[in-house]
């Protein structure tokens, strides 16, 4: 992969939704970085998921491509709710809707404002692969709605029957968690068998998140992508 770029490669080979490119072994990586460089063609972003890899990078530079150790995932048998989340949903607070809207989901997520955080990993070119994987049938999202507005929602990407979560945005108190449960139960219903979280937060901890080593991470990815 070269280097001395910021973004994408250009002359990097496009790789189709059919098509697959292998990364270097994660578990060689002692810092979480596994590659760097390359693009975000369909089949470079799939092949990444696939082996348990995702991009993660600032504007400035070229794409990183990540497998942090630990994990943090969420089990169907641990996931929290709450019982304040009980009683919001069960009073259909919020307007909960799947897919119906990705790329305002998207781009709010890129939006928003983060604790200790100077802008935003999601660049303009994360935006449009991402949609290209909605459109694809990859991405996926859940939205809350309140009195007609977007007040919250989550994005990812459904592999087999695992479930990696990208990111997350809320405009109002619990509008993102709400979607994110309703998402989560949906998954799980669907016998999805963990949902990635990718790395820890305080947030999804309360939800039921828990650390698992990258080597018995890419164990369970390996039992359940296809």
């Amino acid at each position: 992969m070269r280097l001395g770029f910021s973004g994408q490669d250009p002359n990097f080979p496009y790789i189709a939704e059919h098509q697959r490119f292998q990364f270097p072994n994660p578990e060689k990586s002692k810092d979480g970085v596994v590659a760097i460089g390359g693009n975000l063609s369909p089949g470079m972003l799939l092949s990444a998921y696939e082996q348990g890899v995702f991009p993660w990078y600032n504007p400035d530079e070229p794409v990183v491509w990540q497998s942090p150790d630990p994990r943090f995932v969420i089990f169907p048998e641990k996931l929290h709710v709450s019982t304040s989340m009980k009683k919001i949903l069960n009073q259909r607070r919020f307007d909960v809707r799947f897919d119906s809207d990705f790329p305002a989901v998207i781009r709010e997520c890129a939006a928003i404002s983060r604790t200790g955080q100077n802008g935003t990993w999601i660049t303009e070119d994360m935006i449009n692969a991402y949609n290209e994987l909605h459109r694809l049938g990859y991405a996926h999202c859940a939205e809350s709605y309140a009195e007609g507005s977007l007040a919250g929602g989550c994005y990812g990407i459904l592999l087999g029957s695992v479930f990696f979560g990208e990111s997350m945005f809320s405009k109002q108190s619990n509008a993102s968690k709400a979607a994110f449960v309703s998402f989560a139960k949906k998954l799980f219903a669907q016998n999805v068998a963990f949902i990635d979280c990718q790395v820890w937060t305080a947030h999804l901890e309360s939800l039921g998140g828990e650390r698992v080593s990258r080597c018995e991470f890419l164990k369970l990815l390996k039992e359940n992508i296809r």
